[in-house]
């Protein structure tokens, strides 16, 4: 029996760097300009439907809800102790007395019961704030209730008499952060999802309904296999095109989710459609149009709700998604520092070598294919510079500078990557980014793999599971291809902290111990 809501697949790595971006933009010094990314009709105008926002920010960049639930609740645990340590200090005491580390504790207790951390879109700041207020003051009261027979009016007037106002004043302020903080990143995208259809059916009509009430998603558009007889919009959303426009649309790096709905009785309809939208690193969910409302109009508030709540599927390991941008940041910071000298004596050493800059600029697919414009240092000739991989290096390539062959071969014309690391394109340890339009041969790289995207749905690394165990340099065959994939695949489905760190610790000795591949 199929269930009314199914989630197929969710990877998301954390990003604490916010990027919104407008959906087009100009190419590098080293692209080629490529009209399938600049303005387009069926994009902006008349098209655009009521939940398209004016700018897109990357899926990478998107907000956990849950995390930030737990980002609040230790931000008020800490305001509620500093309040308890200024009204001990202002009474003459030191640390935390008991009777303060109760109320803190009801009044914790208060801020979930009254559902502060909910933050919706339509409560405004007076309103959250008053209920955040009367959370405190209801556990503060619970407290005294149920301490008073045991310590007395007077002991215990005194302990709270001070503590109280500290109490909601820090509430109030830490919680006017949170709200303006949520306001700002839903406004920016970070917290609202975007979504796409799959389907123009009653069931569509009905989840557009839904998010034109409360706003808390994007649809971007509609995708339909039968788009000849779909009609041009649903609720005023565009009907894009069919579902091999889908595929290949530009919008997709900024999609969080795929939302399928398809009358209940289609399953032959269902599993092609899956078998069709498999090959995308996307999220899909489904969403089937049932006979029974109740079941739907809960599916469907699930998937309207999404910014703070968890919808159905697998639940997401933001732990350890925040374990490996930190891990990013804190080493990568490190490396930088120590590595720094060197970069900078390598950059020289290209300009002497050869006229041109020190630095060359790429396209790459990123996390959920992404664009991202990837550093290196040049190691090619400026005027056989290479922006799409067309043609990969091989033994005595004459592309290749002098200095350009020490580098590539000690993997130094990767380290301005580092950059890319910390601004959240990439990270320190991934599935390697390929350039865009890269050829095995006379082909597309892509078109040789039915799950190449699949290694998009984390963030391409500096090195990776592939690099340590063999699969380096050029992929110039079919199946060198086929096992680099399989090798990112594996990597992403096994993905820890602990891999993260050998990772790093085999790359060096396994470049050096690499004499053979062409890089």
């Amino acid at each position: 029996m199929w269930q009314a809501v199914a989630t197929f697949r969710r990877i998301r790595p954390w990003s604490f760097m916010p990027t919104a971006v407008k959906l087009e933009r100009q190419p590098t010094s080293e692209e080629p300009a490529d009209d399938s990314i600049g303005p387009a009709d069926d994009l902006w105008g008349e098209r655009r439907g009521p939940l398209r926002p004016e700018r897109l920010s990357p899926t990478r960049t998107r907000l956990s809800g849950r995390m930030l639930t737990r980002f609040f609740q230790a931000g008020d645990g800490l305001a509620l102790i500093g309040a308890a340590l200024v009204a001990q200090a202002l009474s003459g005491a030191t640390g935390v007395s008991p009777m303060h580390a109760a109320a803190g504790l009801a009044a914790f207790v208060g801020l979930q019961l009254f559902d502060t951390y909910r933050l919706g879109r339509g409560e405004d700041l007076a309103l959250h704030l008053t209920r955040v207020t009367v959370a405190v003051a209801v556990g503060t009261a619970a407290c005294f209730a149920v301490a008073a027979p045991f310590v007395g009016l007077s002991p215990l007037a005194a302990a709270l008499g001070l503590w109280t106002p500290l109490a909601v004043l820090g509430m109030v302020l830490t919680h006017a952060v949170w709200w303006l903080n949520v306001r700002r990143w839903r406004a920016n995208g970070r917290l609202t999802p975007n979504i796409v259809i799959v389907g123009a059916t009653g069931a569509a009509e009905r989840l557009i309904g839904a998010v034109l009430k409360n706003r808390e998603a994007n649809v971007l558009g509609i995708f339909d296999d039968r788009a000849a007889r779909a009609p041009k919009r649903v609720r005023d959303v565009p009907v894009l095109g069919d579902t091999q426009a889908l595929l290949d649309h530009r919008i997709m790096p900024y999609v969080d989710r795929i939302v399928v709905t398809v009358p209940s009785g289609a399953r032959d309809r269902v599993r092609a459609l899956l078998a069709r939208l498999e090959v995308l690193p996307n999220e899909i969910t489904l969403l089937l149009d049932r006979d029974g409302a109740a079941e739907e109009s809960v599916a469907i508030g699930r998937i309207a709700d999404l910014p703070l709540t968890r919808i159905s599927g697998s639940q997401v390991d933001h732990g350890k998604a925040l374990a490996k941008r930190v891990q990013d940041l804190v080493i990568g910071t490190i490396a930088l520092i120590v590595f720094g000298p060197l970069m900078l004596f390598v950059a020289v050493a290209v300009r002497m070598d050869s006229p041109g800059p020190a630095l060359f600029r790429q396209r790459r697919h990123g996390f959920n294919n992404e664009e991202i414009v990837v550093w290196k240092f040049r190691s090619m000739r400026i005027e056989a510079a290479d922006a799409k991989a067309a043609r990969q290096v091989s033994v005595g390539d004459d592309r290749v500078t002098r200095v350009g062959r020490f580098i590539r071969k000690t993997s130094l014309d990767e380290l301005p990557q580092l950059f890319n690391v910390l601004a959240g394109e990439m990270s320190l340890v991934g599935p390697r980014p390929h350039a865009i339009g890269m050829k095995t041969g006379d082909v597309e790289s892509h078109l040789l793999v039915a799950e190449y995207a699949h290694r998009h749905r984390m963030k391409p690394g500096m090195t990776g599971w592939a690099a340590i165990h063999g699969s380096r340099g050029a992929i110039d065959t079919p199946d060198l291809v086929k096992q680099r994939v399989s090798l990112d695949v594996e990597y992403i489905e096994r993905q820890s902290f602990w891999i993260d760190l050998y990772i790093m610790l085999m790359t060096v000795p396994c470049l050096l111990g690499d004499s053979d591949t062409v890089r």
